[in-house]
């Protein structure tokens, strides 16, 4: 270890939690700065493909995950208003045989509690809480990370992992300029024995009509289920995960559509609200020995259900780069930030684009009525084209990604 740079990470979410589990496992010191002064997630689920449980299983998380995970059968399409439905495509044992690893859906808390024990038992002590980043800055020879306590932190590097509100971002290239996307969105957790037997199937749903759609999908080996509902709306510009509504309001937002959607916002104990904004993918994401990873660097709309597997890509990639590019003193910990921002930056802004492209296709205005509907749902996810919208997410293999 002599000769491997010291790593900083500001944030102890998915992907700087992912990234310190990859770079202890190679031997790397890593510190872990985190705001907080007790490791939380917010309570909704993700959805992860095959791209991102590889990484994970590779990790050491597979017991842990399949504990707490659901393995869906598959997808299906459903009618806002009629609830006919379309087979989207095939899981659980397909996603194996294609891809090589399940695709998975899981309560937040859950990834993020698996991710902190393989963390904690790569690197115990690593994690320091109540560690608040206001600023960092780079000298000859380190990187610094200013806290709010009044201390300082240095390391070789530090990757700002602090979410879509990045100090460290914000710190390098000023303040970003989101706009509001026209959606807005409610989410729930549901348990699931409030549900009747048909919502509890282990399948993702996506109900698409004019204007919003709706996913669910079973959690926690089935004892939930998470609720996401999409709308266009004007007048909801603020973008938190932790603003209360009410069953009331969600369900006056959802008026005519199926009675499912109803059964569902009813069972729901509390909904919470927010607005999806849009940010163009960075152009660049790297100063010297700052770099950054997730939503930091590539926060993108929830439409291709990749925003998790994104910080998590990135983790293991950066960890990657720092091992191969600059782990043995030779090439500088500057030149592995730029090699790895390099062999990411354009699956990221892909993804980034291709998730709101998918609002259009969700919300298209052929689906108000089941006439045209069937006809619109025949033409965009006939299986040529579910397979080029989502094989190349799928299929991407970490480990064979040259750095």
């Amino acid at each position: 270890m002599a000769n491997h740079p010291k790593i900083g990470i500001i944030g102890a979410g998915i992907g700087g939690l992912t990234a310190a589990l990859a770079l202890a496992r190679r031997g790397y010191d890593v510190t872990v700065l985190e705001q907080a002064a007790e490791l939380r997630e917010v309570g909704a689920g993700l959805q992860l493909s095959a791209n991102a449980t590889r990484v994970l299983y590779q990790l050491g998380l597979e017991g842990a995950l399949e504990k707490v995970a659901n393995f869906p059968a598959g997808k299906c399409i459903r009618l806002w208003n009629t609830g006919q439905t379309w087979k989207l495509f095939d899981l659980g044992a397909e996603s194996v045989e294609r891809f090589g690893y399940p695709y998975l859906t899981l309560y937040r808390p859950d990834l993020h509690a698996a991710l902190a024990e393989g963390q904690a038992q790569a690197a115990p002590g690593a994690l320091r809480l109540g560690a608040k980043c206001i600023g960092v800055a780079q000298e000859e020879g380190h990187a610094a990370a200013r806290l709010a306590d009044g201390s300082e932190f240095r390391a070789d590097a530090l990757i700002g992992a602090d979410g879509v509100h990045s100090i460290v971002r914000s710190t390098l290239f000023g303040a970003d300029a989101p706009r509001f996307s026209g959606c807005m969105a409610w989410r729930g957790v549901i348990p699931a024995e409030r549900l009747p037997e048909h919502l509890r199937a282990p399948v993702g749903v996506n109900w698409v009509g004019p204007g919003g759609h709706v996913v669910h999908y079973p959690l926690r080996a089935g004892k939930l289920v998470n609720f996401v509902g999409i709308l266009e709306r004007d007048g909801w510009l603020r973008e938190s995960w932790n603003e209360a509504g009410s069953i009331d309001d969600c369900a006056r937002d959802f008026a005519g559509w199926n009675e499912d959607i109803h059964a569902m916002i009813r069972a729901i104990d509390v909904p919470y609200k927010w607005a999806l904004m849009l940010r163009d993918p960075l152009e660049n994401w790297t100063v010297g020995r700052i770099g950054l990873l997730g939503d930091a660097c590539h926060p993108t709309l929830p439409f291709l259900a990749q925003g998790a597997a994104m910080a998590i890509e990135d983790g293991v990639l950066l960890a990657r780069a720092i091992d191969e590019v600059a782990g043995q003193g030779g090439a500088s910990v500057q030149e592995a930030l730029q090699r790895y921002q390099a062999v990411r930056i354009e699956r990221t802004s892909k993804i980034v684009r291709g998730s709101a492209a998918n609002a259009e296709r969700f919300h298209n205005p052929a689906l108000a009525h089941a006439e045209g509907a069937a006809a619109y749902v025949d033409e965009q996810w006939q299986p040529d084209r579910v397979r080029e919208r989502y094989d190349w997410l799928f299929r991407y293999d970490v480990d064979q990604i040259a750095i």
